[in-house]
């Protein structure tokens, strides 16, 4: 089955979510340390077929790329050495972690879990796929 998986990158944590195989819905999938994040997609490339890669991407309120920028820059030119028949889109990602406790706190976890980074970071990649599959006539 097709999946579209989005990208959270931070320099401690990734957030991971992925499509559902017709492109229409994201779903929060798993929080990887930065460092491991490449070894991740491979097992994940290996069990499902990856079409695209949808990478948050740090914008400041001028649309200029922000500080972080250049920490997801480095890990996209990883990401097209290490999958190169894969393609990335980029998306703007400036407000995902204010929407990610929003829907927390709707969702009625409770203040506890929503102070867990990892959480926030899963949640953060499902808001950038479902931005992109949105945006992109459910990702076709």
């Amino acid at each position: 089955m097709d999946r579209i998986l989005g990208i959270d990158y931070g320099r401690k944590r990734v957030g991971v979510a992925v499509s559902d195989p017709l492109g229409i819905f994201a779903t929060a999938l798993d929080t990887v340390p930065a460092a491991k994040i490449i070894d991740y997609l491979k097992n994940y490339a290996a069990k499902e077929t990856v079409t695209r890669f949808v990478v948050g991407y740090p914008l400041n309120m001028d649309n200029t790329p922000s500080e972080a920028a250049a920490d997801v820059e480095v890990f996209l030119k990883n990401l097209a050495r290490k999958f190169p028949e894969i393609p990335v889109s980029l998306e703007d990602e400036r407000f995902t972690s204010v929407l990610a406790h929003r829907a927390m706190i709707e969702g009625g976890m409770k203040a506890k879990d929503r102070r867990d980074k990892n959480s926030v970071d899963k949640i953060s990649a499902a808001i950038i796929l479902q931005s992109y599959l949105d945006r992109n006539n459910n990702g076709r």
